[in-house]
C-alpha cells in the first residue's frame, strides 16, 4: 500500500504519503489563498523525500470538504486527476473526520465537537462519539445558533479556536493534516468500509453569484 493524501477543504495546504503503516513523508501549509499555488510542490516535495515517484502510488486519498468553493476543488481535482492517470483508486474522506481522528491521536477520546471556519460569520462543524465515529452529517451555522448542541464539550479545529465564547473548551489539532487523513483511510480500506465519492461537500452556494436582473448587451 502507498497512499498519496491530500486536501484543500481548510486553509491548510496538506500533503502526505502513507504506506500502510507510516508516514514516509508530509509537508503542512497555512495559506488560504494559495491552494492552487502550493499543492503540485507539496506533492512533489512529500515524494522527492521519501525517494518515490508518482507511478508507486496504490490509492490517492482526498478531503471532500466541507469548504469553501475555490480552495476545495482544488485538492479534488488534482486527487481525480492523478488517479485517472495512473489508474488507482481515490478515496474520498470527509476533511472532519479527519480532524477527529488527528484529535484522538493528540489524546481526545469523545464525544467531542470539530469546528473549521466557513467564513462569513459560520462554521462548519459535527459532532463525535469518538475519533472514529461522527453522530451526525457535516453542517454550516453561526456559533451562537449552536451553542446548545455543542455545551460542555471540547472541541477542535480553527472554527473552534475562532468563537471561544461558544467553544470554551478548544484543543489543537488547529488544521487539517493529512497524515491523518490516510492514516483513517488506511483503517477503512482495512476493514472494506466505503468512501465518498471524490466530489465537494460545499454546505452551502458559493460566494460568486450571477447577477440578477443584469442588462442584457449582445445582440438578440
Amino acid at each position: 500500500m502507498l497512499l498519496l493524501a491530500v486536501d484543500t477543504a481548510t486553509p491548510a495546504v496538506t500533503v502526505a504519503l502513507y504506506d500502510g503503516e507510516s508516514v514516509l513523508a508530509e509537508s503542512n501549509q497555512v495559506d488560504a489563498r494559495r491552494h492552487g499555488e502550493l499543492l503540485l510542490p507539496s506533492v512533489d516535495k512529500v515524494l522527492a523525500e521519501a525517494g518515490l515517484k508518482l507511478d508507486a502510488l496504490t490509492g490517492i486519498v482526498v478531503g471532500v470538504g466541507p469548504g469553501p468553493y475555490t480552495g476545495l476543488r482544488v485538492g479534488l481535482v488534482t486527487a481525480s486527476t492523478f488517479a485517472a492517470v495512473l489508474g488507482v483508486p481515490v478515496h474520498g474522506l470527509c476533511t472532519l473526520d479527519g480532524l477527529a481522528y488527528a484529535a484522538g491521536t493528540a489524546g481526545i477520546e469523545g464525544p467531542f465537537t470539530v469546528a473549521t471556519d466557513a467564513r462569513r460569520k459560520e462554521v462548519y462543524w459535527a459532532r463525535y462519539e469518538d475519533p472514529r465515529t461522527r453522530v451526525a452529517e457535516p453542517a454550516v451555522d453561526r456559533p451562537a445558533d449552536i451553542a446548545d448542541q455543542v455545551a460542555g464539550l471540547p472541541a477542535v479545529g480553527q472554527g473552534a479556536l475562532l468563537y471561544p465564547e461558544v467553544f470554551p473548551d478548544a484543543r489543537g489539532p488547529e488544521h487539517q493534516s493529512a497524515a491523518a487523513l490516510a492514516a483513517l483511510a488506511a483503517e477503512r480500506l482495512a476493514a472494506g468500509e466505503e468512501f465518498l465519492p471524490p466530489v465537494p461537500l460545499y454546505l452551502r452556494r458559493p460566494d460568486a453569484q450571477v447577477p440578477k436582473n443584469y442588462k442584457v448587451v449582445t445582440p438578440q
